[in-house]
């Protein structure tokens, strides 16, 4: 139990810090690179919980998926930060008053959040039904039954965001030659040939 709960300390050090660090970085790429050690460390969280199967989607989703692929993003963009920091200190005062709003409004909740007692009932009614059920099986019966239609909804969302970025970064330059597989399909050898008659001792100009 002692070494379980060190272990919980330091994980939730290291991911607190991790997350401090995110919003404090200058450099993107390092913001990124402290969210992967985020990413870890809530694993190890969830493990410590028993919820074997969010630390597994955890690391494999956002990890391997979405904090690699913003890393490339950033990496691959051509973005002059110098320029973004400029007129950063003006927003300060505005964006600490939220900043606090929302502590304060997290306060609140965490201070009048209850269990109530068909909640304990509830789970003291299914707890012998649930105890030779996995932890994925639970997740999937929960998921796909109750929430499927939230589920749904949820990805037609991340849908509509992905095209959205990818139409809002989609950069057509002029004088580049594109591939147009419409154009060569439809090439006949009498535009895809042409024959010079060139004299003997002359070149093409």
């Amino acid at each position: 139990m002692a070494i379980a709960g060190l272990f919980f300390y330091l994980f939730s050090a290291i991911t607190v810090a991790a997350a401090f660090m995110v919003i404090a970085s200058r450099n993107p790429v390092h913001s990124v690179l402290f969210l992967i050690l985020a990413f870890f460390n809530s694993a190890g969280l969830f493990i410590l919980m028993g919820a074997e199967f969010l630390a597994m989607i955890l690391v494999v989703v956002y990890v391997g998926a979405v904090a690699v692929l913003f890393l490339f993003v950033v990496m691959m963009l051509d973005i002059d930060f110098t320029e973004l920091r400029q007129g950063m200190l003006q927003y300060l005062p505005v964006g600490g008053i939220i900043g606090l709003i929302l502590l304060v409004e997290l306060i609140f909740v965490l201070g009048s959040w209850a269990l109530s007692p068909e909640a304990v009932a509830t789970i003291a009614d299914k707890a012998p039904e649930m105890a030779n059920v996995t932890n994925t099986e639970a997740i999937g019966r929960i998921l796909y039954t109750k929430y499927v239609y939230l589920f749904q909804a949820a990805g037609i969302v991340l849908l509509i965001a992905m095209v959205g970025a990818i139409v809002l970064t989609l950069r057509h330059k002029e004088g580049v030659k594109r591939q147009s597989i419409p154009q060569q399909v439809a090439r006949t050898p009498a535009t895809a040939i042409e024959v010079r008659k060139v004299k003997s001792g002359e070149g093409l100009s």
